[in-house]
């Protein structure tokens, strides 16, 4: 049974026969008349006594036309629920740590602005953390700086990014050392799961520099925090510490044959509906250079 059959059935009963039935729904009367004999073909049953030219319910067909009525309602009901959320639905999008302390805010600005029509519910997580909600449908999308495992995510990069190590002048402003000089340094590191961290040590050890850690942290601010206390070095994303570099608060220092650098990425399920809305926040990242430099 299909919800055109009901919606015929329930027609032919308020209309009380099948030719103005069919005038209504500008069917032929043949028709309908084939729709009635499937339902009671498929119930088994008959529906409608024919006495003469008039039609009368049978109590079988009174009771499924209660339970006719109730299914097309709910269809009805589920036709406005599912169009009142289409008009509403909030996109979900993460951003991993570094991208939400250094660009995220002004992507959402951005967005905000330019597609006011937009309704956005954003939250910032480690690499690791957003591939899981990803993949689980948590999210719609994520900004992420560090590597995916899975092979069911599409990345497309959308920004370039490098890591510097940055001291403070404090320790005197030496802007080369050696990799003997940085294994005797204490180094404050992200946490497990950043992709900032894995960088990080990904190349330390391309490089067999053996470094100790100091802290572990998950804020890139509690990081520059420590490293202006004179605590320890780091390794950080040179976008979160431009202004830091300006102001004479931190230095840069560089090692000879290290580098760090890497694309901010996005990602998505690789089955996800890409709808026009998440086309549009795709759109907004892939000029966020310009964004940011306000052209």
């Amino acid at each position: 049974m299909t919800l055109r059959h009901f919606r015929i059935f329930i027609c032919v009963c308020e209309e009380h026969g099948m030719t103005r039935a069919a005038d209504k729904l500008l069917m032929t009367q043949p028709s309908v008349s084939q729709v009635i004999q499937e339902m009671e073909k498929h119930y088994g049953i008959r529906i409608f006594e024919r006495l003469g030219r008039r039609l009368f319910l049978t109590q079988a067909g009174q009771e499924l036309l209660g339970y006719a009525r109730q299914v097309v309602q709910l269809d009805l009901q589920t036709e406005a629920a599912m169009r009142t959320f289409a008009a509403r639905h909030r996109l979900r999008i993460g951003a991993s740590i570094t991208i939400g302390e250094i660009v995220f805010v002004e992507l959402l600005t951005y967005l905000k602005k330019e597609q006011a029509e937009l309704e956005i519910f954003s939250e910032i997580h480690n690499t690791a953390e957003l591939e899981e909600m990803v993949l689980t449908d948590v999210l719609d999308l994520a900004l992420v700086e560090g590597e995916i495992q899975s092979a069911y995510l599409v990345e497309t990069p959308f920004l370039e990014d490098e890591l510097i190590f940055v001291d403070t002048p404090q320790h005197g402003i030496k802007p080369w050392r050696t990799k003997e000089e940085m294994e005797r340094e204490s180094f404050f590191v992200r946490e497990e799961g950043s992709g900032t961290r894995k960088l990080f040590e990904q190349e330390m050890r391309a490089q067999d520099i053996v470094f100790k850690t100091a802290g572990v942290y998950n804020t890139a601010e509690g990081i520059k925090k420590a490293v202006r206390a004179g605590l320890g070095v780091t390794v950080i994303s040179k976008r979160a510490v431009e202004a830091d570099l300006r102001a004479g608060t931190l230095m840069r220092f560089q090692v000879p044959g290290v580098s760090f650098k890497r694309n901010f990425r996005i990602i998505y399920h690789r089955n996800k509906y890409i709808s026009a809305d998440l086309r549009k926040v795709i759109a907004a990242c892939g000029q966020l250079e310009e964004i940011l430099h306000g052209n």
